[in-house]
């Protein structure tokens, strides 16, 4: 319990601390607008409220955290605290950070766009290839997780075919219609649940005092 209580003060800590210094070494324009609002379509570039917003990134960036952290605990023990914690400082949240501040500093850019314009179109065409591979990759892991999590949670003769179709379909629709049409409803409801389901689970492993292993 006390490597997971340390765990969750040092992820509070490196937020408060280690954060600013990122937003300082970047050095944000607070009076530039956002793509949302300088390129405004009603497509894809259109304006949400800071808690939609928030949420949409929460459930981006740890929607199947609450799967694969016990898991990932399950298989190598203790050790996944140093990684979840230091790997989420010093790792995943810079890289997130900064990759969404340059496409804001950029127009909206995307990341083979902003390679090109930085360090050539040849860079350029190798970010788009290694995209591609690594998009293929995450979104395997992004359908076949929710998919098989869903199968166990519903009457056997729902087959996970049917259920990767189904999901394979909503992410077609999802990126079809404009963003505020399904990502922008759904998602925060979702990231929402995604808060609620980890405060209960934080809350019910303190409470409870089920035991936790130490590093």
């Amino acid at each position: 319990m006390i490597t997971f209580l340390l765990s969750f003060v040092a992820l509070i800590i490196g937020y408060l601390v280690y954060g600013k210094f990122v937003e300082k070494v970047f050095g944000i324009n607070e009076t530039l607008e956002t793509p949302a609002y300088s390129k405004t379509d009603g497509v894809d570039y259109v304006p949400m409220d800071s808690a939609r917003g928030g949420l949409v990134q929460l459930l981006n960036i740890a929607g199947l955290g609450p799967i694969f952290g016990p898991i990932a605990g399950a298989l190598w023990g203790p050790v996944a605290f140093l990684w979840i914690v230091l790997g989420g400082i010093f790792a995943g949240a810079v890289h997130d950070y900064f990759s969404g501040m340059l496409s804001v500093r950029n127009g909206g850019a995307q990341l083979p766009d902003i390679v090109g314009k930085y360090l050539g179109q040849g860079m350029r065409h190798f970010v788009n290839v290694f995209s591609v591979v690594l998009l293929v990759l995450v979104g395997t892991v992004f359908v076949a997780g929710p998919a098989k999590l869903i199968v166990t949670l519903t009457p056997s003769w729902i087959s996970l075919s049917v259920v990767t179709a189904g999901i394979f379909i909503y992410y077609i629709l999802a990126t079809l219609l404009p963003i505020d049409k399904i990502i922008g409803k759904i998602y925060p409801l979702f990231g929402l649940l995604l808060i609620i389901m980890a405060v209960g689970v934080g809350a019910g492993l303190i409470v409870k005092g089920y035991p936790i292993p130490e590093l």
